[in-house]
């Protein structure tokens, strides 16, 4: 039987207040979504695939906001719409040009209440992939509890799980994510972090070697991969910024650098990567070809403004695959 969708991914969408300048200096704020899982469900769906977001919003214009935004991408929505509890906000403040700073008013959110029969309604008719993130494992107990359940549930059921990392300092410890994600980890045959997220998810790469902190940074990354990889997973993809990313499999490593652009806005870039490099996977590239279009995904995100606005559809990626800066297309 043919998946519902290609794409699943579920965590918690916010409203995303954004400004140029200092908050506290007062000024215009502009509204967007916001959200890693939403970010890359667009992403995914504007490169041609069958994408579903699952998540909790609050019974509020918030909420009416998220959805409407999502479905005008395409994707298809499933929530659960909690009568209780508000939709997430976060302030996103361009505090200097190579500063922005995030303030989140998420606690106790709808969101956060994501739990297990949301899970299993949004599993239903399966997907190809499911993306997870460890932010929404970070929310709650609760929604760290459901996330576990999706990556368990969903390898159990043939569906090839991702887990993308992404640590936020504000919302857990860097103990309490090595504890809960060692738990999604087995779960996952793609792994996603940055280079200085690997420590989370390869806990004992300093057990294993005390001097990993003074060893090359490239050493530690090989160390942590092969720590990953012997725990079953399939892929390990580092990503770098704007010095590229990398992955490693059972095979070998592959690099690609970064697309060279200007840029504008970082935030969303990474989650811009995830959504090209899976969408290439859906696609049947191979491991390079997984890379290049990451990148290029990546490329488009930092060149423009907002976490997913700028997001390229397919006959848009050779934009920047040969481009020269500052051109204007006639």
């Amino acid at each position: 039987m043919t998946p519902a969708v290609d794409l699943l991914t579920l965590g918690e969408s916010m409203v995303s207040l954004r400004t140029g300048g200092p908050i506290s200096a007062g000024g215009c704020l502009s509204m967007h979504v916001a959200g890693a899982e939403s970010n890359v469900a667009v992403g995914a769906a504007r490169l041609g695939h069958r994408v579903r977001w699952a998540g909790v919003i609050g019974s509020d214009p918030h909420g009416e906001f998220i959805l409407r935004q999502l479905r005008g991408e395409g994707i298809d929505v499933l929530h659960r719409e909690d009568t209780v509890r508000s939709t997430g906000v976060m302030f996103l403040e361009q505090r200097t040009a190579d500063v922005t700073r995030a303030y989140y008013y998420r606690s106790a959110s709808a969101g956060s209440t994501l739990n297990r029969d949301d899970v299993d309604g949004a599993l239903t008719g399966g997907a190809r992939v499911l993306h997870l993130t460890g932010i929404t494992a970070a929310l709650s107990p609760q929604a760290q509890e459901a996330v576990e359940y999706a990556a368990s549930r969903a390898k159990r059921a043939g569906i090839l799980v991702s887990l993308d990392v992404n640590y936020r300092s504000k919302l857990w410890s860097r103990d309490e994510a090595r504890a809960a994600l060692a738990r999604v980890v087995p779960y996952a045959s793609i792994l996603i972090a940055s280079d200085d997220e690997l420590k989370l998810v390869a806990p004992d790469l300093e057990r294993a070697d005390p001097e990993a902190e003074r060893d090359s940074s490239e050493a530690a990354e090989a160390l942590a991969a092969k720590q990953l990889l012997d725990l079953g997973v399939q892929e390990v993809v580092v990503k770098r910024g704007a010095a590229g990313a990398g992955v490693h499999t059972a095979a070998g490593r592959h690099e690609s650098p970064a697309v060279p652009v200007t840029s504008i806005d970082t935030v969303g870039a990474g989650d811009a990567f995830t959504a090209g490099y899976l969408s290439a996977l859906l696609d049947g590239e191979n491991v390079a070809g997984r890379l290049s279009r990451g990148a290029l995904a990546g490329a488009f995100a930092v060149s423009t403004a907002g976490d997913w606005e700028g997001l390229p559809r397919t006959r848009e990626l050779a934009l920047l695959g040969n481009h020269v800066a500052g051109s204007t297309q006639r």
